[in-house]
């Protein structure tokens, strides 16, 4: 099966107005002001927006100069200088912390390289084979921000038994917002995924996508020494399908990164961008990040996926899918499981920490 990623008309405009009152960072206010000009965004839009916008720290003259050098119009210039006038009592925003360059560790050799990646070639050519038959509960929560700023609103929050038998992955929906429901994986609507138990690490590795790696630096993650590698899939070679509204089909070539365990040379997150969509498809960015984890099946030790996040641009429309995987079992124990919804996963789980020399 190709990993595939789709998105389906919510109308999400309908039921996701502007607030009232918006109330922005100085950095935040900044981002907006240069997206709205990148997009040649409507000039007494830009500004009527401002109106609605309540800044949380002081705007000083000088930005206010450096983003009208960046090219906005005149209302929207007059909007930025009335918040400026209304932000003098407030507080500067904190200065910029410059982050510490992280203590240096010899990278391991070009022939141990090559070694990693064709170890990790035949863990991923074969991992499907090794896994378990098994059952999770799968807990995605779906998120919109209609104003391509990353002021993510939830939508909705949907609970599925994840049933894995046979080398094949099986979708149940089982609650939607906490409430049950005997919808079809396939009918929810709105952006899904598929793919994630073994398909896009298979296919990044696969001989034929001749994909390129070459290695960047080490990492801390979960707690665990990781190898980094950038790698690069051409679009000829791509597998990955991205669907829009099941009207439009586009397989785009992508770049990113793979983690790699440094002790028993596992996958530990895979991360990938599209890249080169066409003018003409109408999602312009895509990108997915998988992170999988050590876990206990019936007394057994496995690599599975642990958290899998999509992000999609349509215009200035963001839409993100935040999927965990949860609860794992042996197939054929579905009495012993609840299928209730979990609390998110803490952000300690996912953070990239820097590699810290040994003693």
């Amino acid at each position: 099966m190709d990993m595939r990623t789709r998105l389906a008309a919510l109308l999400l405009l309908v039921c996701l107005g502007v607030p009232a009152q918006m109330r922005m960072t100085v950095k935040q206010l900044t981002a907006f002001i240069k997206s709205s000009v990148d997009l040649k965004h409507d000039d007494r839009k830009v500004a009527a927006y401002l109106k609605k916008v309540t800044l949380r720290e002081q705007l000083s003259a000088g930005q206010v100069e450096d983003l009208q050098a960046y090219g906005v119009g005149p209302r929207t210039l007059e909007a930025l200088e009335a918040l400026r006038d209304a932000s003098k009592s407030l507080a500067p925003p904190p200065p910029v912390q410059p982050v510490p360059a992280p203590p240096t560790i010899p990278p391991p050799s070009l022939e141990e390289q090559r070694q990693i990646i064709a170890q990790v070639r035949d863990y991923a050519l074969n991992y499907t084979k090794r896994l378990p038959d098994f059952i999770c509960t799968q807990v995605t929560r779906r998120y919109a921000d209609p104003s391509g700023l990353e002021f993510w609103q939830r939508l909705d929050t949907v609970t599925t038994k994840l049933s894995y038998f046979d080398q094949k992955e099986d979708y149940k929906v089982v609650l939607v917002n906490n409430q049950p429901t005997d919808i079809s994986y396939d009918k929810l609507g709105g952006s899904i995924s598929s793919g994630e138990f073994g398909t896009m690490m298979r296919e990044i590795f696969e001989p034929e996508t001749e994909a390129q790696f070459t290695w960047t630096r080490w990492a801390t993650l979960r707690g665990r020494r990781v190898h980094v590698y950038e790698y690069r899939v051409s679009q000829p070679k791509s597998k990955w399908r991205i669907d829009y509204q099941r009207s439009l089909q586009y397989v785009p070539g992508y770049r990113g990164l793979i983690y790699v365990d440094r002790d028993n040379l596992s996958v530990a997150r895979i991360r990938l961008e599209a890249e080169g969509m066409p003018a003409s498809f109408p999602i312009n960015q895509a990108s997915i990040e998988l992170d999988y984890d050590n876990v206990d099946i019936a007394g057994a030790p496995y690599v599975l996926p642990l958290k899998h996040t999509m992000r999609m641009r349509e215009a200035k429309l963001l839409i993100k899918n935040e999927v965990e995987f949860r609860m794992y079992r042996k197939f054929g124990a579905e009495a012993v499981i609840t299928f209730d919804t979990p609390d998110p996963l803490s952000e300690d789980k996912t953070r990239e920490e820097p590699a810290q020399p040994q003693p």
